[in-house]
């Protein structure tokens, strides 16, 4: 039976990994134990895989995890870690399996900082953007989903602001995202504004890189990426992940040497682009060019 990947079984899997380095075990040691094979191990850290929680339990003993705080910790991962049904009905059927994880993992992060060229990113687009973006779809596509299906399912991911916690938001925006025209000047206009308004939220933070910003040769202006922070409750720390996404091509990594690099690269970014009310007064003229 195929398996999804989630937010929660990427948590887990972090959380095992922290257990078996913790006891000095490979995962070699731990597929004998477990019966199973090596590249299995691989995946079930990787969340890709399933735990029972018999096992899990049976696991972390093994392992010398016996704290039952920590063990509470280990469960409340493990419980509804897969909801597939959740994506199966309404608007949510459009979302792709790829991007099923990256929804689940924006809703479950405490920080999300994002670099975008040439388009909105999805979690600032407004309908009328979104409308635009999809403009050239059949209505309905050959899945049976309707436009309404699919703007509603990117509108949806902004429901993570309206959470009693949201996220830290931070977005370093190319000026190639305000000047790209989707729909018409109308549309450009109104997305501009709800910019703008969301930059004011305290949660969120929006910059502009302008076209003439001067930025060093290692700054890397053109590669669209996304930096996510998953809490934890147990002992492993924050899951911190580096997004990428190319024609058909989702990238989740979670290696320090690569997230150092996108971490470096976000200083950069920042660094070069305008403050939070240069940002919001390039927006408005920016609103006022298109008339």
């Amino acid at each position: 039976m195929a398996t999804v990947r989630t937010a929660r079984k990427m948590v887990l899997g972090r959380e095992i990994e922290h257990m078996i380095k913790t006891a000095g075990k490979n995962q070699t040691e731990i597929a004998k134990f477990m019966e199973t094979s090596p590249s299995r191990v691989t995946g079930l850290l990787a969340g890709h895989h399933n735990i029972s929680l018999g096992d899990l339990e049976r696991l972390a003993t093994y392992l010398e995890f016996t704290d039952e705080g920590y063990l509470e910790a280990l469960r409340a991962l493990w419980r509804n870690n897969q909801k597939r049904g959740f994506w199966s009905t309404g608007y949510r059927r459009a979302y792709s399996e790829e991007m099923r994880l990256r929804v689940d993992v924006e809703k479950n992060s405490d920080r999300i900082r994002s670099f975008e060229v040439e388009v909105m990113p999805g979690l600032v687009q407004c309908e009328s953007y979104v409308r635009a973006l999809y403009s050239g779809l059949p209505d309905p596509d050959v899945n049976g989903l309707s436009l309404e299906d699919h703007v509603l399912a990117r509108v949806a991911r902004q429901d993570i602001y309206d959470k009693d916690a949201p996220p830290s938001v931070h977005f370093v925006l190319s000026e190639s995202c305000l000047r790209r025209v989707w729909g018409d000047a109308d549309v450009m206009r109104e997305q501009l504004d709800y910019l703008v308004k969301l930059s004011q939220r305290e949660f969120m933070m929006v910059q502009v890189l302008p076209f003439d910003a001067p930025v060093g040769r290692r700054t890397p202006i053109s590669n669209r990426f996304s930096l996510l922070r998953i809490p934890s409750p147990g002992a492993a720390g924050p899951l911190e992940l580096a997004y990428t996404e190319g024609e058909g091509e989702f990238r989740y990594l979670d290696d320090k040497k690569a997230l150092d690099a996108y971490d470096s690269a976000w200083t950069r970014l920042s660094t070069a682009a305008l403050s939070f009310e240069e940002s919001r007064r390039f927006l408005r003229q920016v609103a006022r060019d298109f008339g």
